[in-house]
């Protein structure tokens, strides 16, 4: 499905969305629904043009609970989390199957909301997902992660959904 995103994203941005737009959409959901959590997801360019101190009240105050920036290593993520969690934003980590060991300790230990498990290496849409080894790698997930552990990207269909759902604590 990357082309399918992709085809979606140019199309939302020719019909203006952008983060202004995305924000009201949120504070108009909020005003129907205040329990179900909203996580944003998207990249870190919009977030350092608006300002990370900026962009995390605006969030906040639209109703957003968490923020997933798949292009932010965790390395480099320390101010964006301080600034996020001062304000009450989960900054969202992600995980992967080739993520090493001593990495895997530092996602687990400094997870916000949930830990979302990449569940195989490859193009999203393309490949066939290995859900026996998704399930021991998430398996492993949930002993160490003190936060929900959620599984994402490859799950093409409901048998594959189900298949992930035994382990993990949520499928995307």
């Amino acid at each position: 499905d990357g082309p399918v995103i992709q085809r979606s994203s140019e199309q939302a941005l020719r019909r203006g969305a952008g983060l202004r737009y995305v924000l009201r959409t949120v504070s108009e959901f909020r005003q129907r629904d205040v329990d179900t959590p909203v996580v944003l997801m998207g990249y870190l360019n919009p977030v350092e043009i608006h300002g990370h101190q900026r962009f995390a009240e605006e969030a906040v105050q639209a109703g957003v609970d968490g923020i997933l920036l798949v292009d932010l290593p965790p390395e480099e993520a320390a101010e964006t989390r301080e600034i996020f969690t001062r304000q009450g934003l989960d900054l969202i980590a992600l995980a992967s199957p080739t993520t090493t060991p001593e990495r895997m300790a530092m996602l687990c230990g400094s997870a916000q909301g949930y830990l979302y498990y990449v569940s195989f290496a490859g193009v999203t849409g393309a490949g066939h997902l290995d859900t026996k080894a998704a399930g021991l790698r998430l398996h492993e997930l949930r002993a160490r992660a003190r936060v929900p552990v959620v599984a994402g990207f490859g799950i093409k269909d409901a048998a594959s959904a189900a298949a992930m759902a035994t382990e993990a604590d949520g499928v995307v």
